[in-house]
């Protein structure tokens, strides 16, 4: 991510990390790395000041409390990209997580922040390869769109947020199961081991042996 920023136009980049695991040289933007414990005391003092400094792009390496999350959405807000992680299994626990930070009486206004200044969400979970040598990267994608906002301005809604990334491939959403189905598809990973990390073991054995097709249209009935 960072690199493909640097390959567009020149930005100024302010990194918050614990601990800094890539060194990252400039090239034609200025980066700037910090690492908690040696450059600065934590994310969220760290995340004060660099907002003096107004950089076009905050890394956050991880959302660990209130005022963190707060300060990020508050950057966001202000027309900074904001790019950090949690550790969370999936989209919607993911969405669920950020607003959980917050005291109740403020879930509205958590909600509102995060709905107004969400981009996307990619989460990511490892899977060991077929042949055993190393892991598959399998990932869940969420891209914002109106209905989207929608559904994390409603409680009731963010639950249904997995029926929406279902259905968005046409936006470059896709499922964790979805791509678990590619990586079985091309041999990369094999039925066991997907099943293992599948969000619904019992769901993706039904869409392996549908090829991925979760409803049958009049044109397959009449072509079948």
């Amino acid at each position: 991510m960072i690199d493909r920023i640097n390959a567009s136009q020149p930005k100024h980049i302010v990194t918050v990390e614990d601990p800094i695991e890539f060194l990252h040289r400039d090239k034609r933007s200025i980066l700037n790395q910090r690492e908690v414990g040696q450059d600065t005391g934590s994310f969220k003092r760290a995340l004060r000041r660099v907002l003096r400094q107004d950089p076009d792009v905050i890394l956050v390496g991880e959302m660990r409390d209130e005022e963190t999350v707060a300060t990020a959405l508050s950057a966001a807000e202000t027309g900074h990209l904001v790019l950090s992680t949690l550790h969370t299994l999936d989209v919607p626990e993911t969405i669920n997580r950020i607003i959980d930070y917050f005291p109740p009486h403020m879930h509205g206004q958590a909600r509102a922040m995060l709905a107004g200044t969400l981009k996307g969400v990619v989460s990511q979970r490892l899977v060991r390869t077929a042949d055993g040598r190393g892991r598959a990267a399998t990932c869940e994608i969420l891209r914002t769109t109106g209905r989207v906002r929608d559904m994390i301005m409603n409680l009731a809604e963010t639950g249904r947020l997995s029926e929406v990334i279902t259905e968005g491939a046409y936006y470059g959403m896709q499922t964790c199961d979805q791509h678990l189905l590619a990586h079985v598809q091309s041999g990369r990973v094999d039925m066991e081991e997907a099943l293992k990390a599948a969000t619904s073991p019992h769901d993706f054995k039904l869409l392996v042996a549908s090829g991925g097709q979760r409803s049958t249209s009049v044109d397959q009935l009449m072509t079948a």
